[in-house]
């Protein structure tokens, strides 16, 4: 049960950013829920990855270079699905900062 409300949550902050950043829309609240858990499986299971390939990278850049990868995930999963656009790397990297800041937030409210 806590995962479906962290899963609702999570979209209900995507829809969030669609609203504070005109550059990201989302046709339809079904529309958030699929991105968000594409965005969920890709912070499992892609990220993970990317992080320890771009280490050097993220070293060299003292860490600005994570915002740039967490901004290239929310643009891959705005590939892959329909109806979920962001338009520019520059979109994608405030945005993906907007959701994780919203998405932190609202699942703050919940109690374990």
């Amino acid at each position: 049960m806590h995962l479906v409300l962290l899963w609702i949550l999570n979209a209900v902050a995507l829809l969030a950013v669609t609203y504070l950043l005109p550059t990201i829309r989302v046709s339809g609240f079904g529309t958030a829920l699929a991105a968000a858990l594409v965005l969920g499986l890709i912070n499992t299971l892609v990220r993970p990855i990317l992080t320890l390939l771009t280490l050097p990278i993220t070293v060299l850049t003292l860490g600005i270079f994570y915002l740039v990868l967490n901004g290239l995930l929310f643009w891959l999963a705005s590939a892959l699905i329909p109806g979920f656009e962001v338009r520019g790397l520059g979109s994608a990297i405030v945005g993906a900062i907007l959701y994780g800041i919203i998405a932190w937030a609202l699942s703050a409210l919940i109690p374990y």
